[in-house]
């Protein structure tokens, strides 16, 4: 397999700890998003939505969208799994995992940081404290939905999910702006649990082969 990803996305994040915690081998295909890469036709011809992750399967298949190609990777490579077996227990996970994907991440990835810049003429510390905003009050949700569950280790149960696989990129965006995650307890919990683990470890940022400054 190989993933076309940028080392700061998010959603490219994700599905590398979903590869990691399945122990998938994968080609690292890096797309430099603050350069340009993902609109240039190289690789609108892999993505037409110019957007990061792809996922080429060993059947050359091209997979978008980092829930999708998490949910594909738990379907075909079943072990650990990333959703439960059970169908109420599933619908908690993907609920975690949407609060994040769906309701945090869109209104602070790249595109919408550059509007912010580029045509709403916002200073930097304006454009950082919408990002922190929006962040700190998407996870004061994600605190109480979690509050609602029994106890667990991660997000939901004892083992990471796709809940996990989207908290911790998103903590990890947050911080680079200095978001107050104080109060936050079981997700911070969660949070650090999975950062002992060798696969989050792996998939962070800093440890892909195109990081930088």
């Amino acid at each position: 397999m190989k993933l076309y990803n940028y080392f700061r996305s998010s959603a490219s994040f994700r599905v590398r700890i979903a590869l990691e915690l399945k122990e998938l081998p994968y080609d690292y295909v890096p797309v430099h998003l603050v350069k340009g890469e993902h609109r240039q036709d190289k690789y609108a011809a892999v993505s037409p939505s110019m957007l990061v992750p792809t996922l080429e399967t060993d059947g050359g298949e091209l997979l978008s969208q980092s829930m999708a190609i998490i949910e594909y990777l738990d379907e075909t490579h079943p072990e650990p799994r990333l959703l439960p077996t059970e169908a109420g227990e599933r619908a908690h996970v993907r609920a975690l995992a949407q609060l994040v994907a769906c309701e945090i991440h869109p209104l602070n990835n790249l595109r919408v940081l550059k509007y912010l810049v580029h045509n709403l003429k916002l200073d930097e510390d304006t454009k950082n404290e919408w990002y922190r905003h929006w962040v700190r009050s998407g996870l004061e949700m994600f605190e109480r939905e979690l509050e609602r569950l029994p106890e667990s280790t991660y997000c939901f149960g004892e083992t990471p999910t796709m809940a996990d696989c989207c908290l911790v990129p998103q903590v990890f965006n947050g911080r680079r702006v200095n978001t107050d995650y104080s109060g936050l307890t079981r997700t911070m919990r969660a949070f650090d649990n999975c950062m002992k683990l060798p696969a989050f470890q792996k998939a962070q940022p800093t440890s892909q082969p195109d990081n930088e400054a």
